[in-house]
């Protein structure tokens, strides 16, 4: 988990445009990013199991 004070610098909109980085808006984690949804790998698969996402169904084939 990302610290509080890490989030609330990285909301805070950068000097240059390119600093910018993505983040998981859920946990804060910068890495496994899925840009549809803004959560990271983790957390998306915990609420995709749960149903909280609409239209997201585990594969089966």
């Amino acid at each position: 988990m990302a610290t509080q004070a890490w989030m609330a610098k990285t909301r805070r909109k950068p000097k240059f445009g390119v600093r910018r980085h993505n983040r998981c808006r859920r946990c804060g984690r910068p890495r496994g990013y899925l840009r549809k949804f803004h959560l990271c790998r983790i957390c998306f698969r915990s609420l995709a199991l749960e149903g909280a996402l609409p239209g997201v169904t585990k594969a089966s084939w």
